[in-house]
């Protein structure tokens, strides 16, 4: 999704630049957070033209700050010749040392873990929504998905009654 493409029934831009559809399947999110990114000057302009993904990406926690692994931000062909683009390079989140602090007690003591779930815009600004999360068991995904099957059967049926 690029970044000044309309949102549906509204004359605004789409605030999205990319989600992790995988992450609440995979996982229960408990808490979500939001943390700043630092880019370079190539990146932010690869969110602005949508070429961003965060499917297979993942946070860590090292030395009191948070990082953002495997996140890939494909390089436009417009970007300076002088800069080598790297586009699955590991990305610092900006978060304050409390959030941090809070962040590294629930992965290490209590088997959380952190996954990013969207990449989008705020007030200018690329902003990555983080969750802390437990992973599901199998049969957990498959109760979400008969949950999910039935609330669109349900809706189908009051939606016929209806007429």
């Amino acid at each position: 999704m690029a970044g000044k493409q309309k949102s549906k029934g509204s004359d605004k831009p789409s605030r999205t630049i990319a989600v992790n559809k995988k992450a609440r399947h995979d996982f229960f999110i408990e808490e979500t957070l939001e943390a700043g990114l630092a880019l370079e000057g190539w990146e932010v302009k690869s969110l602005r033209a949508g070429k961003a993904q965060v499917t297979e990406a993942y946070v860590q926690l090292r030395d009191g700050e948070a990082w953002l692994f495997g996140s890939h931000f494909h390089p436009l062909l417009s970007a300076s010749t002088h800069v080598k683009a790297d586009p699955t390079r590991t990305r610092k989140l900006l978060l304050h040392r409390n959030e941090i602090d809070r962040l590294v007690g629930a992965v290490e003591r209590q088997g959380y873990t952190l996954v990013p779930l969207d990449l989008h815009w705020s007030r200018g600004k690329a902003k990555l929504t983080v969750g802390l999360a437990k992973g599901k068991k199998k049969h957990d995904k498959r109760a979400a998905v008969k949950e999910r099957d039935w609330q669109r059967q349900k809706s189908r049926i009051l939606k016929s009654a209806g007429q």
